[in-house]
């Protein structure tokens, strides 16, 4: 029967390990998908002559540009492990920290994004058996390097993350329900050959969908259970702090906060090759927090004397699990430094204030400088997945 229209209760978005792999532990269904959108640009150069006003060819000279970008409600640290960042594991007992930018940084050739399809009407994640997905849609994204993470929260509203993915290639297929004598969701791998410049000939197992519900699983986070702590930005000796109370009972009240992971990437091409073998981080990486509150006191402070303060400070965003003591979340911006606080002021309109902080992300060992995230993820993902 022909599917009419495709809506977010046929769709599903995984994401692998990394571009080569094939076993179903090695892909990861990414939860609370809010939105996908993708699309992809080829940029041809025209081939001219004299004698003929019109082109004779149009030649394709540089890697195609193919992007993804998605929303979802971050819960417990799941889908920041899935996609190759760093999450320290609380409800693990792991103590070790790292750079939450850890796996983005490290040399990689990216990951696939496979966002699948079921007919219409039919909620996919309620599918069962061993190939459940067999004969349905996919859009396969190959080689993806993560280019942006942006965590937003404000009052009334749960909070989002959005992340923003360059590809190299896109594939269209059905799922294979058997390869061999193997039964499975098998999709054929969007991978191309970081070397050779050609596609790979793989196929890669998909894990079957599954609701991620139960007393194991935060159904989403709620802004009630927010807290922001700017540590050693408060107090009579901090005068690098903002002109604004921060913290306590005159503190500012926060409406929105969001931290923005900025990993912008160089394609490097050569000679030989119809795409980019590599796409590197651009260095220096600058994070942001951005605060916007309604103003309550300010104190005595100077910009002349906060000029001479360089000191850098953390400063701590919590998410608490709705109905429980336990922490879902916690991201620590480190090794920060006010970059400028904004007061507006109107008829009819609280009077507020803008501030901005900024850090400078390190390497993967340095512990005080970069943003830091611990989560209380459970569900065990396949060894060495990020970094």
């Amino acid at each position: 029967m022909a599917r009419n229209r495709v809506i977010y209760q046929s769709e599903a978005l995984y994401v692998s390990k990394n571009i080569n792999s094939t076993a179903s532990g090695e892909h990861a269904q990414l939860r609370r998908v809010q939105s996908a959108n993708y699309n992809f640009s080829i940029e041809r150069q025209d081939v001219n002559q004299f004698g003929q006003l019109a082109r004779i060819d149009a030649l394709v000279l540089k890697s195609p540009t193919v992007s993804l970008d998605f929303t979802y409600y971050p819960t417990d640290g799941y889908n920041e492990k899935a996609l190759g960042f760093y999450v320290q594991n609380d409800a693990k007992g792991d103590t070790t920290e790292a750079n939450f930018a850890s796996g983005q940084m490290a040399g990689s050739s990216g990951q696939n994004f496979y966002i699948l399809t079921s007919e219409e009407g039919s909620d996919l994640n309620t599918l069962t058996g061993d190939y459940a997905l067999s004969g349905k849609a996919a859009i396969a994204i190959g080689n993806g390097y993560l280019s942006n993470y942006t965590f937003n929260a404000s009052v009334g509203n749960l909070p989002t993350a959005s992340v923003t993915i360059e590809g190299l290639n896109v594939k269209s297929s059905n799922v294979l329900g058997k390869t061999g004598t193997i039964t499975g969701n098998f999709v054929l791998s969007p991978t191309i050959d970081p070397v050779a410049g050609s596609e790979l000939s793989l196929t890669g197992r998909i894990p079957s969908p599954v609701e991620a519900t139960g007393s194991n699983y935060v159904s989403a986070l709620r802004p009630g259970d927010i807290t922001l702590s700017f540590g050693d930005y408060t107090g009579v000796n901090a005068t690098g702090a903002p002109i604004a109370v921060l913290e306590g009972a005159s503190g500012i009240n926060i409406q929105t906060a969001s931290i923005t992971l900025p990993l912008s990437r160089t394609p490097i091409e050569r000679l030989g090759s119809r795409f980019a073998f590599a796409r590197v981080v651009d260095f220096p990486i600058v994070a942001t927090l951005n605060v916007s509150a309604v103003l309550s006191e300010v104190q005595t402070k100077s910009l002349a004397q906060m000029l001479d303060d360089n000191s850098k400070r953390e400063i701590s965003l919590t998410i608490g699990k709705p109905g429980s003591a336990a922490k879902a979340l916690i991201f620590k911006f480190k090794g920060s430094q006010l970059q400028s606080e904004s007061f507006s002021s109107s008829i009819g309109a609280n009077k507020t204030v803008d501030l901005v902080f900024q850090t400078q992300v390190g390497g993967p060992t340095d512990t005080s400088n970069g943003i830091y995230l611990s989560g209380s993820y459970t569900d065990t993902l396949a060894g060495n997945w990020g970094y």
